[in-house]
């Protein structure tokens, strides 16, 4: 549950430099969202961490076991932080507050909106608002008809070109009893990846 308390001044304070990368970190609903708080964990052992996750990621998470230290956010919480004209905008406010993205796992569903340009929840928003001068990693999880579909290779074609770089699942056998590509990489590779090609 994000912290109502917190306010653009605690975002955003272009005056004091972080330590720490900021990196806000997504979560869309597919099953590999389950690892999404070990995720969290070990981000935060590098980085500043903000989560974000879709409605449907909810099914996969618990959100009580995150790092107390990571401020968590949902679709409600988009709504429910503006009242009037001149509040703050959630999904701005973490775009500007972000030095870099990271969406793991990155569902068909969501990869599909993101190339059509589709902003319907926090973090599609996000994405169509996004900064493309500061990184954006995906770390796509889906079966592997939906990742060998011509669909999905037209989206990653898309993404590409915003400048959104991907982190390739692995092959292994899926959840859905399938052995094939499409599991999500590894939490450690995905940190790893990151922390490799970031560049303050």
């Amino acid at each position: 549950m994000a912290d109502p308390r917190l306010t653009s001044e605690d975002m955003i304070d272009d005056s004091v430099q972080p330590t720490k990368p900021r990196v806000l970190l997504a979560a869309s609903g597919s099953v590999a969202a389950i690892k999404f708080e070990c995720l969290c964990r070990i981000f935060s052992e590098w980085a500043e961490v903000r989560a974000v996750a879709t409605k449907s990621s909810l099914h996969f998470l618990d959100k009580t076991t995150f790092p107390r230290d990571v401020i968590f956010y949902t679709d409600d919480d988009e709504w429910s932080s503006w009242k009037k004209i001149g509040d703050e905008v959630l999904h701005i406010e973490l775009r500007k507050w972000a030095d870099l993205m990271v969406i793991a796992p990155l569902s068909a569903n969501t990869l599909a909106k993101i190339a059509g340009g589709l902003c319907d929840n926090l973090l599609t928003c996000i994405v169509r608002a996004w900064d493309y001068s500061k990184p954006l990693y995906v770390a796509p999880a889906m079966n592997t008809f939906m990742w060998t579909n011509s669909f999905t290779q037209r989206h990653l074609e898309t993404i590409s070109e915003l400048g959104i770089s991907l982190i390739p699942p692995i092959t292994k056998r899926l959840a859905c009893g399938d052995y094939g590509t499409g599991a999500m990489a590894e939490p450690s590779v995905i940190l790893t990846t990151v922390k490799l090609s970031y560049k303050p």
